[in-house]
């Protein structure tokens, strides 16, 4: 069984996370007083919607963080930013890793291409071993079909 995550996205987005809280945070405890020239003045609901934001903000980056690819004897389960595919390795041609592509993708029998964000570039060697590792499981799966073996359930 193989399980991929991508480690510089994880890393970078969880310190953009705490970061961007952090400073919403700060903004908020700043936000007092008079908002001007007006008759306004800065509440304590005013306060708590800046952290709210700032919350808000941080979710939307750690939801970069979700990717991640699984693969084992019968199929593969890729699990983008927003979507999810599980996909048997019948209808798999390949594992692709193109040069200076950012991410490596599943080219399938009916000629489309799904990528798989958990296997970045920017992640190198361990991308690569990652991408080698699918592809033995994809060429053994191949070998038992030529083989005349059943799939595996």
């Amino acid at each position: 069984m193989v399980t991929v995550r991508p480690r510089r996205v994880r890393v970078v987005c969880w310190a953009s996370a705490v970061a961007l809280l952090v400073v919403f945070s700060l903004v908020a405890t700043s936000l007092s007083g008079s908002t001007g020239e007006g008759y306004g003045t800065f509440q304590r609901g005013d306060q708590f919607a800046m952290v709210g934001l700032g919350v808000f903000g941080a979710l939307g980056f750690l939801l970069f963080t979700r990717p991640r690819v699984t693969a084992d004897a019968r199929g593969v389960r890729v699990r983008n930013v927003i979507s999810s595919y599980e996909l048997p390795w019948e209808v798999v041609r390949g594992v692709r890793f193109d040069r200076g592509a950012p991410w490596a993708s599943l080219e399938l029998h009916d000629d489309d291409l799904l990528p798989m964000v958990a296997l970045q570039a920017a992640d190198k060697e361990s991308a690569v071993e990652a991408v080698r590792a699918l592809r033995r499981l994809h060429q053994a799966h191949l070998a038992a079909l030529a083989a005349g073996q059943p799939a595996p359930r």
